[in-house]
C-alpha cells in the first residue's frame, strides 16, 4: 500500500524550513541516551523542528565514530569502512541464497513500488511491456546490478554507479550475458563525483544506501542534484527504531543469520521524518511513501502502511522558480 505523506508533517516541515545555503557474538545495546547523544547531523534540525512544534528525531547510542554533518555542498558522503565491508561480498551479489538473500526476496516489491510511482509521474502504462523507455534513470549504489538489470528491462536508459570497484566488475560480467541488460552503463564512482560533471537523469534510485553514507545530509543534496527539474527520486532504507533493531538487526543479523553481523548500525539508520526533512532541504518534495511487511510463512515481502522497520519514498525535484526581472 502507499500513503501520502501526513500534511500535518508538511506543514511542520515547511514552518522547519530555512534556506538553503557469529557464535559468541556480542548485541550491540540500543540503549537509551540523553538528547546530547543525537546523530550530529540532525541536532540543528531538532532545534528548528523544536522551534515549529516538529517532534525531534529519537535519540540513539553512541556507536562508532560520529558523522560529520559537514557545511559546504562538496563535502564527501564516501564512508572507506563501509565500502571496505561491502567489498569484503563483492562476489555474493548474485547468489540469493548468500548475503544478499534480503534484498533478493526484497526486489519484486521494491520494483512494484518504483514502477507504480514512476509511471504516474511520467504518465506511462505500468502494464505496458517497458514502461519505462526513454526515460534516464540512475541507480546509486548499485551493487551487483540486482536492481538496474529490471529497470534496463522495462526500457529504461541505466546508469549504475557504485564506489565499489568488485561490485561493478560483477555487475558488468552480469548484464554482459543478457542483451536485454547488456547496454547498462556501470561505472566505479560517487555521486558526488557525477555531479561535478554536471550529470541529470529523469528519475535517480538508491535503495538501501543512505544508512551506509558518512553524510547522509549531503548525499540528499547530491541525489538532488543529479536529478532533473521536475524528474522523481526514490530511496528506501530503514527506520531508526526499536522494531527495526529487532527485526533488522538482531533478527536478521543475529538470529537468522540472513545478513553478516555487523552490516546496519542502528544510530546510522534515518527516520521517515528525517528523510522528508533531508530531501525537503535539498528541493525534492517528497509524495508518497510506503513500508516493507514481511511474511515469514509465505517468505514474500509486500507493500504496507507500516513504516516502523523498511520503508521506501518517492519524491518530486522542485524546479527552479525563475528570477525576478527588475522593472
Amino acid at each position: 500500500m502507499l500513503r501520502r505523506v501526513a500534511p500535518s508533517l508538511r506543514r511542520a516541515l515547511a514552518a522547519s524550513a530555512v534556506p538553503r545555503g557469529g557464535c559468541g557474538a556480542r548485541l550491540p545495546d540500543p540503549g537509551l541516551s540523553s538528547p546530547h547523544a543525537l546523530p550530529p547531523q540532525w541536532r540543528r534540525w531538532a532545534s528548528a523542528a523544536a522551534a515549529s512544534s516538529l517532534p525531534p528525531p529519537p535519540p540513539s547510542p553512541p556507536q562508532g565514530p560520529p558523522r560529520h554533518a559537514g557545511g559546504g555542498s562538496a563535502a564527501s558522503s564516501l564512508n572507506p569502512a563501509e565500502v571496505a565491508k561491502f567489498a569484503a561480498i563483492a562476489e555474493t551479489w548474485w547468489d540469493s541464497q548468500g548475503p544478499f538473500k534480503p534484498l533478493h526476496l526484497m526486489n519484486p516489491t521494491r520494483l512494484s513500488f518504483i514502477r507504480s510511482t514512476l509511471c504516474r509521474h511520467f504518465r506511462r502504462d505500468p502494464y505496458s511491456a517497458k514502461p519505462l523507455e526513454g526515460l534516464k534513470v540512475i541507480d546509486v549504489g548499485c551493487g551487483g546490478g540486482i536492481l538496474s538489470e529490471p529497470l534496463a528491462r522495462m526500457g529504461a536508459t541505466v546508469t549504475g554507479i557504485d564506489a565499489v570497484d568488485k561490485n561493478i566488475k560483477i555487475a558488468h560480467i552480469h548484464a554482459a550475458s543478457d542483451p536485454t541488460t547488456a547496454s547498462i552503463e556501470y561505472c566505479c564512482t560517487t555521486a558526488e563525483d557525477l555531479v561535478k560533471e554536471n550529470k541529470q537523469f529523469d528519475a535517480v534510485i538508491s535503495l538501501e544506501v543512505i544508512e551506509h553514507v558518512a553524510n547522509p545530509l549531503e548525499f540528499c543534496k547530491s541525489l538532488s542534484a543529479l536529478t532533473a527539474p521536475n524528474g522523481a527520486t526514490v530511496i528506501s532504507t530503514i527506520n531508526r527504531s526499536m522494531r527495526a533493531y529487532a527485526a533488522a538487526i538482531v533478527g536478521a543479523e543475529y538470529i537468522l543469520r540472513w545478513l553478516p553481523i555487523g552490516t546496519h548500525e542502528w544510530s546510522k539508520l534515518v527516520t521517515p521524518e528525517e528523510l522528508v526533512l533531508a530531501l525537503q532541504r535539498a528541493s525534492i518534495s517528497v509524495e508518497e511513501m510506503a513500508g516493507f511487511f514481511y511474511n515469514p510463512l509465505t517468505r514474500e515481502w509486500s507493500l504496507s502502511d507500516d513504516t516502523s522497520i523498511n520503508y521506501i519514498a518517492y519524491g518530486i525535484k522542485k524546479s527552479e522558480a525563475p528570477s525576478a526581472t527588475p522593472q
